[in-house]
């Protein structure tokens, strides 16, 4: 079993729409959105969900003002300023870190585990797809990332799935860490512009110190093939392998608005470039570089 996961150093490059494609391609895979912040995998798998869990992460500190004495040490010590001077816990203020628990001498502050979001797995037209909500305005969500990659392989192990095909996040932040940390490979999905070429540049460091071995797609080359040709370049200096190019194509976009993911809806030049990359990066697992 294999598990590669598709990130960008920023959103809006297509990695979505390509991850959409791959898992059309691709035998006998397994799906997973990890981009739980803004997850969208979804609009176009169409997934049936079969199975859903709340999913549980970090605590907030409730004052339970039948006990409290309003000694005031909870004010003292909170370095997030989230206890009012009557002894009522802002929850948009409060970081969980359970300072003001310890330290109460009456234990008169609850501490209960929040319930953050949900986790799903689900059937798709195609595969099997694991992939989570995480409600608005809530954290942890690395943990989530960490969650649905562990029971997307609990899954590929007991129906025998040769490839888990991850939707990472955008960025570098705490929720990517948690999608490519020990995954076999990582496609770096880029775009050529300037910005692109800065946050790819920023993932490089990322996946280099992860020590996790990265392959780069360029998305919508041909709108500036000169950033193209130097990013491609920024790729071998980092012994990266290229794994190819997808040109503009307006059938993404209509693809998008139908619903379904570009193979599906097109036989055009970014389709046959989107196949020819799969092939590449199939090639690649298979050999196990």
């Amino acid at each position: 079993m294999k598990e590669i996961t598709i990130v960008s150093g920023k959103g809006g490059t297509g990695k979505t729409s390509i991850v959409a494609s791959f898992a059309t391609v691709a035998k006998k895979n397994l799906l997973v959105d990890a981009d739980v912040d803004a997850a969208d995998l979804h609009l176009v798998m169409s997934p049936t969900v079969r199975y859903k869990e709340d999913f549980k992460g970090g605590h907030k500190a409730a004052i339970n003002q039948k006990i409290c004495t309003k000694c005031g040490k909870c004010i003292e010590r909170c370095q997030y300023n989230a206890i009012s001077a009557d002894f009522i816990v802002n929850s948009l203020s409060c970081e969980g870190c359970g300072v003001c628990v310890h330290y109460c001498p009456v234990q008169a502050i609850d501490f209960p585990q929040r319930t953050c979001g949900e986790w799903y797995i689900s059937d798709t037209p195609v595969c099997p797809m694991v992939h989570a909500r995480l409600g608005i305005a809530e954290e942890n969500s690395g943990l989530l990332v960490s969650l649905v990659r562990k029971q997307a392989r609990i899954l590929a192990e007991k129906q025998n799935i040769e490839i888990i095909i991850v939707d990472g996040p955008p960025g570098i932040g705490c929720p990517v860490i948690a999608a490519i940390t020990g995954a076999d490979a990582v496609l770096i999905v880029t775009e050529p512009t300037l910005s692109g070429m800065h946050d790819m540049d920023r993932i490089i460091d990322l996946t280099s110190f992860l020590n996790v071995p990265a392959l780069l797609c360029v998305n919508k080359y041909d709108l500036n093939r000169e950033i193209s040709d130097s990013i491609i370049n920024m790729a071998e200096k980092n012994n990266m392998q290229f794994v190819g190019s997808i040109p503009y194509d307006r059938d993404v976009t209509y693809a998008m608005v139908a619903g379904k993911s570009l193979i599906d809806f097109s036989n055009g030049k970014a389709a046959l470039a989107v196949r020819e990359v799969w092939n590449n990066i199939e090639s690649y697992l298979q050999r196990g570089d």
